[in-house]
């Protein structure tokens, strides 16, 4: 197993706040309660890393993480269901598309989707968007745990159907495919 030695750097509000360093950058995007603060801990092998909720919407700034050196994973507020006044949902949306409109270090986005259910109606408007802007974006699904093992291939399938590009499975509570993460993270940095 790949061991990356991972650390918090620092949150941000929107993207004057953010840090400048010359590391490829992959922000984490998704709906609500998708698992994109577990995959961080699952990823760094440091259950605490990441502050997990089961209250969806807990995430409400941009938290950096330095994994050894090799890239940085930029955790986003979940989009979604979150019990937050309209005010600062819009508030988050404007800073959310300055920074992934205008982040220059960023390598790819990270769309989370959660294996248990069918790809949601924000999951796809927010595929939509980022592609109508040409943003580098790959998908990985989540809870993988949580749905029979042989049913894998078909949530990979029908992922692959509706957004291409390419679609990893994982799981954070046995690890499943990990590993095969991060050599592409990995990779996705090398080229």
């Amino acid at each position: 197993m790949n061991q990356l030695n991972a650390k918090f750097i620092i949150s941000a509000e929107k993207l004057s706040q953010c840090p400048d360093f010359q590391l490829p950058e992959f922000p984490l995007l998704g709906r609500s309660n998708v698992g994109k603060s577990s995959f961080i801990n699952t990823i760094a092998n440091n259950k605490k890393l990441a502050k997990t909720s089961n209250t969806p919407g807990k995430t409400r700034l941009i938290n950096f993480f330095n994994f050894s050196d090799n890239f940085i994973l930029a955790d986003l507020p979940g989009y979604g269901y979150a019990k937050v006044s309209k005010e600062a949902q819009t508030k988050w949306q404007k800073n959310l598309e300055e920074y992934l409109l205008k982040r220059t270090q960023m390598k790819s986005l990270i769309q989370f989707i959660d294996a248990r259910h069918e790809v949601q109606k924000n999951d796809i408007q927010m595929r939509e968007w980022v592609l109508a802007y040409n943003i580098p974006i790959f998908t990985i699904i989540t809870k993988t745990d949580c749905i029979p093992r042989g049913q894998h291939q078909k949530v990979l399938q029908s992922v692959k159907k509706q957004f291409g590009g390419d679609v990893l499975l994982f799981s954070a509570t046995d690890r499943f495919y990990c590993e095969a993460i991060i050599e592409y993270l990995i990779n996705l940095c090398e080229n």
